[in-house]
């Protein structure tokens, strides 16, 4: 029995996005910048799914998508290209539960002279909207706050913070590739200047994603080139993949609230599966939450040698083995675990924060899985600490 529940890392590709692909490397396989008939028929495709991606988030226009290689070419390009514009650096605000894709930039930022405020979370992984309002100085130019974090679920007040940033003259941008597909996104309402999307992470394909641009706002590009994408991402456009990103956001967009729905009930049926088990801590807000995403701490009382003890990747290995993809938030760098800087920036030790697992959930997920990968789940950990004088997850 094979159970994918990492659908926060990548989906698997619909169907129709496949067949879309499938045309586009068949009939529409030309240069989108040419001018002839074969070009033509290939910018057909690409503007037809940046209307499709506007319709996903209600862009007043078409003309505010920009197409990238993904979410994170998207989110740096909402940061440099907006600090691209001055010639003198300036002040910038992000939270320290930001992607890396934001949070590396803004480091790089930082090294060219930038001053970078990092907002603290509460134990939740949430924004005080007070302390942006407190954090905002006469040369802030940009405030970033992720919309939905993939690895606890947390989803940000955007639209209150980003009516703060607007009372200030303050450009806000938000990373909405986990919330894309799972909750109503409208640009208009929430008020924001720039967003980014990712297509892969809404059952499209890897190599697209989008940067939404509100009109008025001006941002440089990263590098020089053909000038394609409104002269702000040159390089001829992976048709195929912005296709199917495109195919993947219509049909988002039409199955939302039921899907989202759905998924709401499988993720509250998981976290009350493990509720009667000591050795899971749930982690991020439970009511401000991404409808498919379920997180814990592993909690390990015993007293270990660094070689014996749990972490995270203990449990996605132990998961793999039973045919089931989970994952975990610590990292490995140089064959040493690092502790997760999102349970840290909530308050967790750096043992806790070796020890976060995810499991996400999506179109293809039922009730059995989420049945039999709890039972699994509970027999790997009455396995792993036996000797625990404590009510056992089974009990």
């Amino acid at each position: 029995m094979q159970i994918y529940l990492d659908y926060s890392a990548t989906t698997p590709p619909r169907s129709e996005a496949i067949s879309q692909i499938d045309q586009v490397l068949k009939q529409e396989w030309g240069n989108p910048s040419s001018l002839h008939t074969w070009g033509q028929r290939a910018a057909t495709i690409v503007e037809t799914a940046r209307w499709q991606v506007a319709g996903l988030i209600n862009a007043p226009s078409s003309d505010c998508i920009i197409f990238t290689s993904g979410g994170t070419e998207a989110d740096n390009l909402a940061l440099l290209g907006i600090a691209r514009r001055y010639c003198v650096p300036q002040h910038l605000i992000i939270s320290s539960v930001e992607h890396s894709a934001i949070s590396e930039t803004a480091a790089i930022l930082a090294q060219w002279g930038w001053q970078v405020t990092i907002l603290s979370v509460n134990r939740q992984g949430r924004v005080n909207p007070l302390e942006l309002k407190a954090a905002i100085k006469p040369n802030t130019v940009l405030i970033s706050i992720i919309y939905g974090q993939s690895e606890v679920g947390t989803v940000q007040p955007i639209e209150e913070l980003a009516k703060i940033s607007q009372s200030s003259g303050v450009l806000f941008h938000t990373d909405a590739v986990q919330v894309a597909g799972r909750l109503p996104l409208d640009v208009q309402r929430l008020g924001v200047d720039l967003l980014s999307l990712s297509g892969h992470k809404i059952y499209g394909v890897q190599g697209a994603g989008a940067l939404y641009v509100r009109p008025g706002v001006e941002i440089l590009p990263l590098f020089g080139g053909g000038g394609q994408e409104r002269l702000l991402r040159s390089g001829t456009q992976a048709v195929p993949a912005i296709a199917a990103f495109g195919v993947a956001a219509e049909l988002a967009a039409l199955e939302m609230v039921r899907e989202t729905s759905r998924l709401r009930g499988l993720r509250d049926r998981l976290f009350d599966l493990m509720a009667d088990c000591p050795y899971l801590i749930p982690t991020g807000d439970r009511l401000y939450r991404l409808p498919h995403h379920v997180s814990f701490i592993v909690n390990d009382p015993r007293s270990r040698t660094d070689q014996e003890r749990i972490t995270g990747k203990t449990i996605v290995r132990q998961l793999n083995l039973a045919g089931i993809g989970i994952s975990a938030g610590s990292a490995c760098h140089s064959g040493k675990l690092s502790p997760s800087p999102i349970l840290l920036a909530m308050g967790y030790s750096e043992t806790e924060g070796l020890r976060g697992i995810r499991l996400t959930l999506g179109r293809e997920t039922t009730l059995e899985d989420i049945e039999w990968t709890a039972m699994v789940l509970k027999q790997i950990f009455e396995r792993l600490m036996p000797q625990l004088e404590v009510v056992g997850c089974n009990s």
